[in-house]
């Protein structure tokens, strides 16, 4: 069966940073998001680059040949962050998040590929669940039971990433999956998953049927949390072919 994906993407500056460092790519059958780190190291630049070299995945790919297909994009994207620090040392530190939606032809396979700590979340049946983990120290200590996951959304040093593409080798997590008529997935940058609930994240997921108008939704509540970062959303449905 043939499944049909309608997504729309968004991003948003925030309220607080001058810029934005979020880079986003929704095709025909690639979705991806990535987040820039380093500031002045140009975390534009990182994010940028890297949509911009994986956005070469947008093309038909049989179910065995995604992470193959996502794989080679993503270190291309490493060479090419590795070549820029060299090309200016200022940039050194500059990094980007990735997290990614690969789509068989027909959208009965996908591939997650993630590294860092934006997030996809996956919306079925009337149940919104978590796809990723972050890379992040805060997630290796609620992993170890140090911390529990609510001190972790207010731990100092929730913003520290433990992976991510900077030019270094690195291992995205990679997660073959099975979509089914009615799925609905959220890729989204912590702008968004750091200052609007998870709980209030799904209940936009399940009562927006439009994709465009949950989009404008998520973005509206993470800039009345304060916006303090650059916010970016992918809202992404599946529903049977006629």
């Amino acid at each position: 069966m043939t499944l049909l994906l309608r997504s729309v993407a968004l991003t948003d500056r925030g309220l607080v940073r001058r810029a934005n460092q979020d880079a986003v790519f929704a095709g025909s059958h690639l979705l991806a998001v990535a987040d820039g780190m380093g500031g002045m190291a140009a975390g534009d630049l990182a994010s940028a680059i890297t949509i911009d070299v994986v956005a070469r995945a947008d093309a038909a790919h049989p179910e065995d040949g995604l992470v193959d297909a996502m794989r080679g994009v993503i270190e291309a994207a490493g060479d090419q962050i590795r070549a820029a620090v060299a090309e200016d040392p200022t940039r050194d530190g500059m990094g980007t998040t990735l997290t990614a939606l690969l789509f068989t032809p027909d959208n009965t396979a996908v591939l997650l590929a993630h590294v860092g700590d934006s997030r996809a979340y996956l919306l079925r049946q009337g149940v919104t669940q978590q796809m990723t983990k972050d890379d992040t120290f805060v997630q290796m200590l609620v992993d170890e039971g140090v911390i529990t996951p609510d001190e972790a959304h207010v731990h100092p040093r929730r913003a520290v990433v433990t992976q991510a593409l900077q030019g270094d080798p690195v291992t995205p997590a990679f997660t073959v999956l099975h979509p089914q008529a009615g799925d609905r997935w959220l890729i989204c940058s912590d702008g968004l998953s750091n200052v609007v609930r998870e709980d209030t994240i799904a209940e936009m997921l399940r009562t927006n049927p439009e994709p465009q108008a949950c989009a404008v939704r998520l973005v509206d509540l993470a800039r009345r949390a304060g916006g303090p970062d650059n916010i970016t959303v992918i809202v992404a449905d599946l529903s049977e072919a006629a």
